[in-house]
């Protein structure tokens, strides 16, 4: 505590050390002059010079005047290190003012300058760091105004189109009229189910976790029994077989965003596992975690896209149409929700399966 003042009164008092013991080195050569040069002109000059100011000023002023001059001359060459610790912190601050935040200060003491050196450094890092989060938050609100005005025009422009047909008596008779239309209307409900997947992920990063206890099992049970019922109508018969290890899995969760998750991902499956007639969804513990996998067995996805799969708006397939494919939010929208009751997701795919692995925290862990 408080090293540097320390430092600073140590420094003066072996200055003064030093040169009263200089002085009294220079003292005793003087004597020795003296007596051996004692009747050489100049040496009678010098001591009568010293005399006269002596008595002019009533102290020794030859003596105070050499001591003070070696005094400052200690000083300065035992507060050289402080002295460039202090123009590297200089030297540092004015970087930082110019915005060069690569470059450490390298003051290696332990006072207070390194402390306020190692402050600094800290600060660099942290500033560093807040500018790169603000120009990918800016980025990633470039992208997501560009990739939503693209996906928002696509319906619109194919809706506006065909009811301007119909406002302008473009169609032959009442059944192109009702082809117009339906097409019309399909769009129209694709851009609610986007818009609604907007307003979710956004809601997504301001909403509470609202917790309460959660049987897993019986969530998911409950999922599985509905998808196996509506699995019937999307082009065949498609059966989500649920196998848990227990009969209860407790979890400190939000129970609609947790269904939200695996709703999300049991439609994906039941989509593009159709051919295969077959979703397994299994439940178990595993440490302090509980593991959820939903595994399909229609066509792989690739490789290169397994990185980019729960980016906003990425589409491991461009050529989905819209009754195959979704908005492109709803694994973004499953990733945030997983991160938010502090879990994790990953995804592996092959041509036997592909499995979708969320790892949530158990009670107690």
């Amino acid at each position: 505590m408080h090293k540097l003042q320390w430092k600073i009164i140590t420094l003066f008092f072996v200055s003064g050390a030093l040169t009263l013991s200089i002085l009294f080195g220079f003292q005793k050569i003087m004597q020795v002059i003296g007596r051996e040069y004692w009747r050489e002109p100049w040496v009678t000059s010098l001591f009568n010079i010293s005399r006269r100011l002596e008595n002019m000023f009533g102290f020794p002023v030859a003596a105070t005047i050499i001591g003070i001059i070696i005094f400052i001359f200690v000083v300065l060459l035992m507060s050289q290190s402080t002295i460039r610790q202090i123009n590297q912190l200089m030297q540092g601050t004015e970087r930082l003012a110019r915005g060069e935040l690569d470059q450490e200060i390298k003051v290696s003491s332990g006072d207070e300058l390194g402390q306020m050196a190692l402050q600094i450094n800290q600060m660099a890092k942290q500033l560093k760091l807040s500018l790169e989060e603000e120009r990918m938050a800016v980025q990633s609100k470039n992208e997501l105004i560009s990739n939503v005005s693209h996906d928002l025009r696509t319906p619109l422009t194919s809706i506006i189109g065909y009811l301007r047909l119909v406002n302008e008596d473009r169609y032959k008779d009442e059944v192109e009229l009702r082809y117009y239309t339906d097409i019309a209307y399909s769009k129209s409900l694709r851009l609610g189910r986007l818009v609604n997947d907007l307003f979710e992920y956004t809601r997504i990063g301001y909403s509470p976790v609202n917790r309460t206890d959660i049987n897993l099992v019986e969530l998911l049970g409950q999922l599985a029994v509905d998808f196996s019922l509506t699995g019937q109508t999307v082009r065949g018969d498609v059966q989500v077989q649920f196998t848990p290890s227990e009969e209860k899995i407790s979890l400190s969760a939000d129970g609609d965003k947790l269904m939200r998750i695996f709703e999300n991902l049991l439609s994906n499956a039941v989509r593009h596992g159709k051919d295969a007639g077959r979703v397994d969804l299994k439940a178990f513990r595993d440490g302090k975690s509980a593991v959820v996998q939903v595994i399909n067995y229609g066509p792989p996805i690739p490789q290169h896209a397994l990185s980019h799969l729960f980016e906003r708006f990425y589409r491991a397939d461009e050529s989905r149409t819209d009754q195959t494919g979704g908005s492109g939010l709803g694994l973004a929208i499953v990733k945030s929700i997983v991160e938010a009751h502090e879990g994790s997701i990953e995804v592996t795919s092959n041509t036997d399966q592909t499995m979708f692995e969320v790892r949530l925290p158990l009670n107690g862990s």
